[in-house]
């Protein structure tokens, strides 16, 4: 039985690598012909190396997201070429039943889980920092749409909204704006920076203007203007959290997105997206157990001459159905409120209703 499980594993694993090869491949091409438009700007120090440099850290993000699909249509490939050279029968006389088989795949479905979750929350979260400060180097700062980050920081008596427009790589902000309000959510000052850099008991920010709005002695409101070369503005507001409010919350890591959330209850904050992205990674490395038991009703299969391609087919539009469903749950939750976990779940359960309903009628019946 050892024999037969080093024979599966051995031809599954290759062939989810070539799958994932196959489409890494395909990314690649498309994210460099996308950044080609950017080569020569930031004075053309950002050339053509870069740019592949900066392609290349991309594709950790893509294999994080293609390894379950890369899962599904490896499996589904090597269970319908051994049905079709009925080597799988020879297999099932040897002594290799559906249970068994279905315990081996769940075996290596489970390594699968853990190299999606490592990639996923280890190799990509970095790859994508060190793609975003590559290119900053070269082309200016890291910025997020037009807007920039939105930060919130709750106290006693006063409530501190800022925004950040840009970060620079070695962690100076850009853009810097801070809006003071009292207890009765009245604006009390607006603070303006051209740049801000952390210190240990806040922020330093430069070329500050400033506006208070208080009261005169007659009790009208009178608004007083102020320009400082400098100025120290004491904040809990870290250089983690900002540079987790610029990157989209799919890139942080799983500990980075909790810590962001808490931040974000204890500011009376929306946190339904975070809380769905948070889900997603701990649900998403799951979804190669499903894959590999949706994969195994294939080896049950009749093939003629030829049809193993279409049944490949099939799985490619399966493992682009789920990706698509992934996402679309991510985004109806989130304009529907669901409970985030349910969002990020419900595409899994969904396919493992699916694959244990092929298992038990392909399967299970024959």
């Amino acid at each position: 039985m050892k024999t037969i499980r080093r024979l599966i594993y051995r031809e599954v694993i290759s062939a989810v690598l070539f799958v994932a090869a196959g489409f890494l491949a395909l990314f690649f091409f498309f994210d460099f012909v996308d950044e080609l438009p950017n080569v020569g700007k930031g004075g053309g120090a950002y050339g053509l190396t870069q740019a592949l440099v900066y392609v290349v850290l991309l594709q950790a993000s893509h294999l994080y997201e293609l390894v379950p699909i890369a899962v599904l249509i490896g499996t589904i490939f090597v269970m319908a070429r051994l049905a079709q050279s009925s080597e799988y029968t020879i297999l099932r006389t040897s002594g290799l039943g559906p249970w068994r088989a279905l315990r081996s795949l769940l075996v290596l479905g489970a390594v699968f889980t853990v190299v999606t979750f490592a990639v996923g929350d280890y190799i990509a979260p970095v790859a994508d920092r060190t793609a975003q400060l590559l290119k900053a180097r070269f082309q200016g700062s890291i910025s997020i749409g037009q807007t920039g980050a939105w930060l919130k920081e709750r106290r006693p008596e006063h409530t501190y909204t800022v925004n950040v427009g840009a970060m620079r790589p070695d962690g100076t902000l850009e853009a810097v704006r801070i809006f003071q309000a009292g207890e009765d959510g009245a604006l009390v000052s607006a603070t303006q920076a051209e740049t801000a850099r952390f210190a240990p008991e806040g922020w330093v920010l430069s070329q500050v203007q400033q506006r208070l709005f208080t009261d005169d002695a007659k009790g009208m409101p009178r608004v007083e203007n102020r320009q400082l070369p400098q100025m120290e503005w004491a904040t809990d507001l870290s250089l983690e959290m900002v540079t987790v409010a610029l990157l989209r919350p799919e890139r942080m890591r799983t500990v980075d997105l909790f810590q962001y959330i808490r931040h974000l209850e204890s500011n009376a904050q929306t946190t339904q997206r975070y809380e769905i992205e948070f889900w997603r990674k701990v649900f998403y490395p799951l979804s190669c157990l499903v894959m590999v038991v949706l994969a195994l009703p294939f080896a049950y299969l009749h093939f003629r001459s030829g049809g193993i391609t279409g049944f490949v087919f099939g799985g490619v539009l399966i493992g682009i159905s789920f990706f698509l469903l992934n996402n679309v749950f991510g985004y109806i939750g989130n304009l529907r409120n669901w409970w985030p976990w349910l969002a990020a779940a419900a595409p899994g359960l969904i396919y493992s209703m699916l694959s244990l309903g092929a298992f038990g009628w392909l399967v299970l019946r024959r």
